[in-house]
């Protein structure tokens, strides 16, 4: 199963700067039932990213110009904690959401990143507040840019910050692959192989249709 691949994203990165922000924060867990992947987006962060009455709560800072629909947003430790919800990455793509800038993420959150193109990348806290910094000063001119082939995130001011990613998840985000589709890139060698086996062990394929 193909996905959106990711080369480098470029826009003002949303501070929203919280930590520990679990999966139910992102999705409510109701929002899961009857709603498809691709109509999440706008239930995502619900309880923050809106008023009692529907309208749009202007305190949420992703809700405000220029943050609207950026792809990279910025957070403080252990974001996407909580349960295991694949819908979590769904809703904040929905939103624009390409990227999370974060010290730390959720274990099963950040697998699911990568299954569905959201880069989380890890920097920092120092470095996330300084680039948050940088964008609160002038929101409607910053902008960051994250290239993933160089593996760098580069700053409102032009600092070039490097960040860590393993090198089978990168190629694969950059194809726009997930597990399925690398292991399918290799059928031609699991076919040959399979053959092979089948000659040499053909009493353990016998119940194998």
């Amino acid at each position: 199963m193909g996905m959106q691949s990711f080369t480098t994203v470029t826009g003002p990165a949303i501070p929203l700067m919280a930590a520990n922000v679990d999966t139910d924060v992102i999705i409510p867990i109701q929002r899961l039932v009857g709603t498809g992947r691709d109509g999440l987006g706008p239930y995502a962060f619900e309880r923050l990213r809106y008023n009692a009455d529907g309208t749009d709560n202007m305190d949420f800072v992703p809700n405000r110009e220029p943050y609207r629909g950026s792809p990279i947003m910025l957070a403080a430790e252990n974001f996407g904690c909580g349960s295991s919800r694949e819908g979590a990455v769904w809703a904040l793509m929905g939103m624009g959401v390409r990227c999370v800038i974060a010290p730390s993420f959720g274990d099963i959150f950040f697998a699911n990143c990568f299954q569905n193109g959201l880069l989380p990348v890890r920097l920092p806290i120092e470095e996330i507040r300084r680039i948050a910094e940088d964008t609160e000063a002038s929101p409607g001119n910053a902008r960051t840019t994250v290239d993933l082939a160089r593996q760098v995130v580069v700053s409102p001011t032009g600092r070039e910050i490097p960040f860590q990613v393993d090198g089978r998840k990168k190629e694969a985000m950059l194809q726009g692959l997930d597990d399925i589709a690398m292991t399918l890139k290799q059928a031609d060698a699991i076919a040959a192989w399979k053959a092979r086996d089948k000659a040499a062990r053909g009493w353990a394929w016998e119940s194998v249709a």
